[in-house]
């Protein structure tokens, strides 16, 4: 069996790894194809996965929209020389397209709906597109829902194990309460009108926490001077062991927010659209507090991070929620190797 992945966000490597690493013990070969962004390509390296990059992630739709066919073909080179069985990512266009001449399955894992561009010239290539089951979006019949967060596919208990080391590294206690503040650069196609939290209320917010807690921010931009000294420095693949042991997370990014609640860390997530996963996580579990980007949400978010600082056995309470979800949701690396495996069976 061989099996093309695609990975153009470093989300996906973590979708996918525990996918490739026990697909590899079945003997099943794969190819990885990256595009150039943030630390994936360090992400690749650090495990041991070969993979080619096929482009760069551009900054503005123009450029995105050129780099497409940089995608396309490279996405069509490799697989003329690996001849993959079957296509798997998040929804791509140039596998979409490649799959569909190749006449070769493509199985779409989506959980984002802010991408309606995509999925318009995409899925009509697929086989199937796969979503949470709390998915906002209807996308058609080739949609399969399945009762998951993509967040459990690398940090459910079976796959991720915390590593209390991480203290060290932050040079704190292991009693010492933290906090991770997360900030984004609005870059992506969907952040388009986006504009997060302001200047003056991300130093509110490290001069609040301050009074309960050690603060460590991970931005993707630059930071004041007065605010870059709290810029986490830990390595990439260590960064779900920060959130692990974190007290809270406060910020803009959706995935994180979500990676906290299924690791049983209170989350506090600003964005003006919010994500129908983090809806489910706080109104069915409590793990996470949604709150839009205004001033006056800005305000409340703050104070609701103090709440929590303030709160006696916090972490515990969070645990008990963690495992009501748990129980609720299914393990999504294991229908991922179900599916490529029933497949693999069928077509002998």
């Amino acid at each position: 069996m061989k099996i093309m992945i695609g990975m153009h966000h470093p989300k996906q490597f973590w979708m996918f790894k525990n996918l490739i690493l026990a697909g590899q013990k079945k003997g099943w070969e794969f190819m990885i194809l990256v595009s150039e962004k943030d630390i994936l390509k360090d992400l690749l390296i650090s495990s041991g996965f070969e993979f080619q990059i096929i482009g760069k992630n551009r900054p503005t739709i123009l450029r995105k929209c050129l780099e497409f066919f940089r995608y396309f073909y490279n996405t069509y080179r490799y697989s003329k020389k690996f001849k993959p069985d079957v296509y798997i990512a998040q929804a791509l266009p140039h596998f979409g397209f490649v799959s569909f001449l190749r006449r070769t399955e493509y199985y779409i894992f989506e959980d984002t709906e802010k991408v309606s561009i995509l999925h318009c010239i995409t899925i009509p290539f697929c086989t199937n597109v796969f979503t949470p089951d709390c998915f906002g979006k209807d996308l058609g019949k080739k949609q399969k829902r399945i009762n998951t967060y993509f967040e459990l596919m690398y940090l459910h208990p079976k796959y991720f194990i915390p590593d209390p080391s991480i203290f060290e590294i932050l040079s704190i206690g292991k009693n010492e309460k933290y906090v991770i503040l997360r900030f984004v650069a609005w870059t992506a196609h969907h952040d388009v009108g986006h504009l997060g939290l302001n200047m003056d209320m991300k130093k509110k917010a490290v001069k609040e926490f301050s009074k309960y807690a050690s603060v460590f921010i991970s931005s993707e931009n630059e930071l004041p001077e007065n605010l870059e000294k709290y810029r986490i420095k830990v390595p990439s693949q260590k960064m779900h062991d920060v959130l692990y042991y974190a007290t809270i997370l406060y910020g803009e990014s959706a995935t994180m927010a979500s990676e906290c609640a299924v690791l049983g860390t209170p989350a506090i997530f600003l964005d003006n659209d919010g994500r129908p996963y983090t809806n489910e996580e706080e109104g069915k579990y409590g793990l996470v507090f949604n709150y839009s980007e205004s001033l006056e949400d800005q305000e409340l978010s703050i104070q609701k991070g103090v709440e929590l600082l303030k709160q006696v056995n916090l972490k515990q309470e969070w645990e008990i929620r963690r495992q009501k979800m748990l129980s609720d949701k299914i393990d999504g690396t294991a229908f991922m190797l179900s599916l490529i495996a029933n497949r693999q069976e069928t077509t002998g």
